[in-house]
């Protein structure tokens, strides 16, 4: 599909031919390239790209680039990624600390302190726990698997996706606990371990990016987290800023039994230190 531009240009120059065939050939290369560097690549002046963004009605080159990224759809993660880096006149630490920051607050005002303990009980009491996350979660999901673990709790990681997810849950019972990682839509997954706990009578908990998901899709405990504008970049900073939460909650709760496991760790390793 062709860009629609608020004024379309009716009879381009060449110079404005050229520009216009490489964005709508190049749509994610172009969002990530400076003005100097689409000025090197198709060998017109800075000048000339700054004039074709005006004449099609966006003002500037960086409102050029939120034009293609808001009709690009904007669910590939080069687009997402592009929307994050144009908040900014180029990128820096601190502003990217800055927004996550503001995410952790986001996450602060959604999340309750109810359901966070809720959370922290319910691993206490399971008598398993399996941890599911696919894709970009997955290494949360880890994250969490390995923390719950070093506690000396009986938790599995349950595999990402296919059909092999089937051998874990044909384990999972009355009594156990599913955590699912589920941000922005309920996955595949997502979807079989909800209506397999219907069945089976485990319990479920959520790490979700919405705030009024359909009651079918929700979980028997769903802890919110944000991670940014759904046409950006998504951080992973408050998810596993609330795993951390979670694993230091269930520590506290654990008391001695937990530091136990831990020490045995310890011990373990100091004794076997000359292994590699």
């Amino acid at each position: 599909m062709c860009i629609q531009f608020p004024c379309p240009i009716e009879n381009p120059t060449a110079a404005e031919q050229k520009i216009l065939e490489f964005i709508e050939s190049h749509r994610e290369e172009f969002l990530f390239m400076t003005i100097g560097q689409l000025s090197e690549q198709l060998g017109v002046s800075q000048a000339t790209i700054s004039r074709f963004a005006r004449h099609t009605g966006c003002g500037d080159f960086k409102a050029l680039k939120s034009l293609v990224i808001s009709q690009n759809h904007g669910e590939g993660p080069a687009a997402k990624l592009a929307g994050t880096l144009l908040q900014e006149e180029g990128f820096s630490l601190s502003g990217y600390l800055f927004r996550q920051q503001q995410y952790l607050e986001k996450t602060a005002e959604h999340l309750t302190e109810e359901e966070f303990r809720k959370a922290a009980a319910k691993i206490m009491e399971a008598d398993r726990i399996f941890v599911h996350g696919k894709s970009a979660s997955s290494f949360v999901a880890g994250l969490l698997f390995f923390r719950l673990r070093r506690l000396g709790l009986d938790v599995s990681l349950l595999p990402s996706g296919g059909s092999e997810i089937a051998e874990g849950l044909a384990r999972a019972k009355k009594g156990d606990l599913v955590i699912l990682f589920s941000f922005s839509k309920l996955s595949r997954e997502g979807r079989v371990i909800l209506d397999c706990a219907k069945e089976t009578g485990y319990d479920t908990l959520a790490f979700t990016g919405r705030l009024h998901a359909p009651l079918e899709e929700q979980a028997d405990i769903n802890l919110y987290v944000y991670r940014g504008p759904q046409k950006e970049y998504h951080s992973m900073t408050a998810a596993t800023a609330v795993v951390d939460a979670l694993v230091v909650a269930v520590s506290e709760q654990l008391g001695g039994e937990g530091a136990r496991c831990l020490k045995r760790i310890h011990e373990i390793k100091k004794k076997y230190s000359n292994f590699t």
